[in-house]
């Protein structure tokens, strides 16, 4: 099948997390001021489209993905103004913007919630999913079923004001808006969607997008987890009954516009994702599947982690590389984001400073030849890993390691306390949400004074001044593979994908091919150097000087040929 080109296809993609990345008023927390004094960086690098994590007005329990205002700023972050200049800014120079768009729920301190729950009779009753307690036979109450919410607990939360419990997927402080009502959902379109959309932004990722619509009877979930009270209960809220047909209503306001929507859908069989992301269906453009991201983890809980090895990563690329062959479908390409560790950490190699920039730069490679959209995440071009392991608890931010480590504890021993810690080291949501490291100075160069939260330690090994001035740096790096991707867009944006050898446990070989020409990509993932020899092909890149005969740790190559 031919494959439609769009400027969405070929978008280079950098997402924003504004509290970490950027304060221009020395307040310790990023702003939007401060994203629009680094535009040209971004353009520089190849950037074409900027994704900006919520920036909402927002009580930030859940760092803006609890929403109080769709139509307003979070006041750290700057002013609707402020949005206004960034969106003209990125405009000017050439960029597009996105936002996010965060619908399946709002915070509880939302309007439209407080009328809620203010009487069975509001009129805005209905725009959330209210529901009676349970009683057993001594008469005591018990929330409505036995969801377990992602954020740890019940996914129900008693309300003393009319007595009966309020749904929620997240926190507490996130109920679930009742797609079911219609009026609700009206107003959500006019509030989160056209408002934006008037003021030129270009399109939304769409958060949790396949959660909407719940199945309304609402009953227990199976026990999968016997050793814990509250189950997960995806089949009951994801790929819900309507679902699709609440995507086409949003998908019709789209239509007016020249948008790009990315939905985040997570995990779905094949046949689910295309009827989100079939261009016949007309719903969303693509969307994120986590195949790779979670490799190793319980897609049920990230924190059951079994680990994964090469063959298992190779199986979870070609799982979401194949995805759209014979389609009309389209695909993304992402190996970190705001919810992700870094992917140096997570994938690569991050015990010392050379296998740190060398798998760094593997990495690179690999995703920038992979079909599909391109997503990079702030920091990701400088190669910023993980929180350092001697982390504690106490110095985590994020609400669902600090929930799920404080569940954990009521039944642990001290040492599965201290494997779960390491478990937390690992996957937590806060590796990816440290401040963005600018410069060597005190905060990295990301604030004049205390951030919100710790700054990585290596700061003043990696950062963006230093590797600007550095040719071998990682940064340089992925501006050429961004340039070779462009220059190559047949093959690297739209080719066909085949990976060779899956069970080889060292090296990553695939295959694009376009028409009469085909790249041959080998990607060594150890600390070894490996035998390898290739003569069918012009040596179009290499992350290391190549040496005959060998791979060297972590080098990677990509070869151009000719069928």
């Amino acid at each position: 099948m031919t494959i439609e080109p769009k400027w969405w296809k070929e978008a280079v993609v950098y997402q924003i997390w504004p509290a970490s990345y950027k304060d221009s008023n020395s307040d310790g927390v990023g702003d939007i001021p401060g994203i629009i004094s680094t535009l040209d960086y971004l353009k520089d690098l190849g950037t074409t489209v900027v994704w900006l994590s919520p920036m909402y007005d927002s009580p930030q329990d859940d760092m803006g993905y609890d929403i109080s205002n769709y139509e307003e700023v979070y006041h750290k972050y700057g002013t609707l103004d402020d949005m206004q200049n960034l969106i003209d800014g990125c405009h000017k120079r050439g960029m597009k913007l996105i936002l996010d768009l965060v619908i399946n729920h709002t915070s509880d301190q939302h309007e439209w919630f407080k009328e809620s729950r203010s009487s069975k009779d509001n009129p805005k009753r209905d725009w959330y999913i209210w529901k009676p307690p349970r009683f057993d036979a001594e008469g005591n109450r018990h929330p409505p079923n036995n969801w377990g919410s992602y954020f740890s607990g019940s996914t129900w939360k008693y309300d003393e004001t009319t007595g009966e419990y309020y749904l929620h997927l997240f926190a507490e402080s996130q109920p679930d808006l009742n797609w079911e009502n219609k009026e609700c959902r009206e107003a959500i379109y006019k509030s989160a969607v056209k408002f934006w959309l008037d003021k030129g932004v270009d399109g939304f990722r769409i958060d949790t997008a396949g959660m909407y619509s719940k199945h309304q009877d609402f009953k227990d979930a199976p026990v999968v987890f016997p050793d814990v009270e509250w189950q997960p209960c995806k089949i009951y809220h994801q790929h819900g009954p309507r679902i699709h047909e609440f995507h086409k209503e949003i998908a019709e306001i789209m239509e007016r516009y020249d948008t790009m929507t990315v939905g985040e859908v997570g995990h779905s069989t094949r046949d689910q994702s295309l009827q989100y992301v079939s261009a016949q269906a007309k719903e969303m453009n693509m969307m994120f599947l986590f195949d790779v991201v979670e490799v190793g983890s319980d897609p049920r809980d990230r924190f059951r982690y079994n680990g994964f090895d090469l063959v298992d990563f190779k199986k979870a690329i070609k799982s979401q590389g194949e995805f759209i062959e014979g389609t009309d479908a389209w695909s993304t390409v992402f190996l970190e984001n705001h919810d992700q560790p870094r992917s140096i950490s997570r994938f690569g190699n991050d015990t010392t400073p050379k296998l740190r920039l060398e798998s760094g730069k593997t990495l690179a490679m690999l995703q920038c030849c992979l079909t599909g959209t391109e997503f990079i995440y702030q920091g990701q071009e400088i190669g910023m890993v993980n929180v350092p392991k001697t982390w504690k608890i106490e110095d985590y931010l994020d609400i669902n390691s600090i929930n799920y480590y404080n569940q954990f504890k009521k039944t642990a021993t001290q040492e599965e306390l201290d494997e779960l810690l390491g478990r937390i080291n690992l996957l937590a949501r806060d590796n990816a949400r440290t401040p963005v490291q600018w410069t060597d100075q005190e905060f990295a160069g990301f604030s004049d004074s205390k951030p919100w939260m710790r700054t990585n330690e290596n700061y003043e090994e990696i950062n963006v001044a230093s590797e600007i001035e550095d040719e071998n740096s990682l940064l340089h790096f992925w501006k050429k593979m961004i340039k070779i991707r462009k220059e190559y867009k047949d093959l690297f944006v739209y080719g066909g994908f085949e990976i060779l050898e899956l069970e080889d446990p060292k090296l990553f070989k695939f295959v694009k091919t376009s028409g009469n020409r085909k790249a041959f990509v080998v990607l060594n993932f150890t600390t070894d150097e490996i035998e390898f020899s290739h003569d069918a092909g012009k040596l179009l890149i290499s992350t290391q000087e190549p040496k005959d005969g060998v791979l060297k740790p972590y080098e990677g190559r990509v070869y151009i040929e000719s069928k």
